[in-house]
């Protein structure tokens, strides 16, 4: 794969480590980077990696959506369920994820980062569903995962405020389960990765088969109510009013 690619994916003996690869936008989810992470994980699906650590190249994990993309869908892509299609793929690997979060991981990043089983984070790392503030919602599973997460009142303070949480915060809420520094983040993801995949093979992939069942009916309704609200925000003048102020500060 190009050094090019929006996404970046190294076998390290049984563990996969998959790289967001937009540095200089600081990781920002387009639709490209979409595109290249589904490729991605068809390999994965059919491939032989028992772990698969999820990290962004540089000092960020992901940013968020790329907002200057997001400003002009339309309810047809909401219910195409860009973002929430792919992270639910990623949640029904049939391996354990990990996402190895440094710097922000911000509305579809945190997304991204809840979609994975596991999360280990570096003192540094920003957590936060900010989407109410650009006159959307957490529309790609950040309500439902947040909830099972944190529980239902901690999910309400965070995406009700937009509030953006520190790592040792949201280690204590349950957010994160491991919190090392920023330079062990991915070293520390990988000793995990290196933990589970000397497990046998079978036994995790059942464990993982059972957990997922457990919640599998409160994903599906949540997921589905996610795709309608977010179909209604996005024709708003107030979401593009609310994005347009966003880039413009981000512009001075």
């Amino acid at each position: 794969m190009s050094e090019a690619s929006p996404v970046l994916c190294e076998r390290t003996g049984d563990v996969a480590v998959v790289r967001l690869n937009r540095p200089d936008k600081k990781n920002a989810i387009d639709r490209a980077m979409v595109d290249a992470l589904h490729g991605v994980l068809g390999d994965l699906e059919t491939g032989e990696a028992r772990v698969v650590v999820l990290t962004g190249a540089g000092e960020t994990f992901a940013s968020g959506a790329d907002i200057a993309e997001l400003r002009e869908r339309k309810r047809a892509d909401a219910l195409a369920a860009i973002n929430s299609g792919l992270f639910r793929r990623i949640e029904r690997l049939p391996m354990p994820t990990i996402a190895a979060v440094r710097g922000y991981a911000l509305g579809g990043g945190c997304e991204l980062a809840m979609s994975c089983d596991l999360r280990v984070a570096g003192e540094g790392a920003r957590f936060g569903q900010p989407e109410v503030k650009l006159g959307i919602i957490a529309g790609a599973g950040g309500g439902y995962r947040l909830r099972q997460l944190v529980g239902l009142g901690r999910a309400r303070e965070l995406l009700y405020t937009g509030r953006i949480v520190r790592a040792d915060e949201a280690a204590r809420i349950g957010l994160v389960e491991r919190m090392v520094a920023d330079d062990e983040v991915l070293d520390a993801a990988l000793a995990l990765a290196g933990e589970i995949a000397a497990a046998d093979p079978l036994a995790i992939r059942l464990t993982k088969i059972g957990l997922g069942l457990q919640s599998s009916a409160e994903a599906e309704q949540g997921g589905r109510f996610e795709i309608v609200a977010q179909a209604v925000t996005f024709e708003s003048e107030e979401k593009r009013r609310r994005m347009t102020e966003f880039l413009e500060r981000k512009k001075k």
